[in-house]
């Protein structure tokens, strides 16, 4: 179905698709006025794509394809060449050391990247690596904050999976099914947990990794500071306080 060449009542603008002949993905609509002149639509384009007005040719093709005019006259206004809503204004880039030519506009693999040596970044007072160095010569208490893979491994010692225990907070009653480690939710130890009740956010399968085995909504992994081990046998869900 062809495009309809009627326009909006009291705007004469036409909206033109555009393609350039070295950038394959570019591709826009832009609202141009018939009274532009071939020179200013290319002002207009050239701020979009890249293309210098000296280097660049324009070719109109309608709905269908086929090629309607060559935009040669810079002086001309665009209507003379009468476009319609739907048809497409095609940029040539004439200039072979173009910013558009190679591809690297699109490609940023085609683009050689910027590359120094070891002790190169090592002399230099500006990096990262420095910035980082000097913030730990200012404050190394901060730097031994970061959590260590051992961390919590002491209060282990006396956590082992089938022991009855509570969560804090809450008072969550359960038994341990897992004690170790967990890189997926940080350093140090963790314990797993089934819950007698649906209390928890899992079934043992955390972040695709699989600690343990629970039903669902009865597992939790925690701290072993949150865990007390003991006599903590299931609480009876009809169990009253004494009146």
């Amino acid at each position: 179905m062809a495009t309809s060449r009627l326009q909006m009542e009291g705007d004469d603008s036409v909206n033109l698709h555009i393609t350039h002949s070295n950038l394959k993905s570019f591709s826009a609509d832009v609202r141009f006025s018939p009274q532009m002149s071939v020179e200013a639509v290319k002002e207009k384009l050239w701020k979009k794509c890249g293309t210098s007005v000296n280097a660049m040719a324009l070719e109109l093709y309608d709905d269908t394809g086929s090629k309607v005019a060559v935009l040669s006259d810079d002086t001309r206004p665009l209507g003379f060449f009468s476009p319609f809503d739907g048809f497409r204004l095609h940029i040539i880039d004439l200039d072979p050391s173009s910013v558009t030519t190679g591809g690297w506009l699109e490609d940023t693999s085609l683009v050689e990247k910027y590359t120094i040596s070891e002790d190169d970044y090592a002399k230099r007072t500006d990096s990262f690596r420095k910035f980082k160095e000097k913030r730990v010569s200012q404050n190394p208490a901060a730097a031994e904050a970061k959590t260590k893979e051992n961390y919590m491994e002491d209060l282990c010692a006396n956590i082992k999976v089938g022991d009855r225990c509570q969560v804090e907070p809450g008072e969550k009653r359960g038994m341990v099914k897992y004690v170790g480690r967990a890189e997926s939710l940080g350093p140090g130890y963790w314990v797993g947990i089934q819950y007698d009740e649906p209390l928890g956010k899992h079934d043992g399968m955390v972040k695709g990794t699989r600690f343990f085995e629970c039903p669902p909504l009865q597992g939790g992994i925690v701290r072993p500071d949150k865990v007390k081990v003991g006599d903590y046998p299931e609480r009876d869900p009809f169990e009253e306080d004494e009146i």
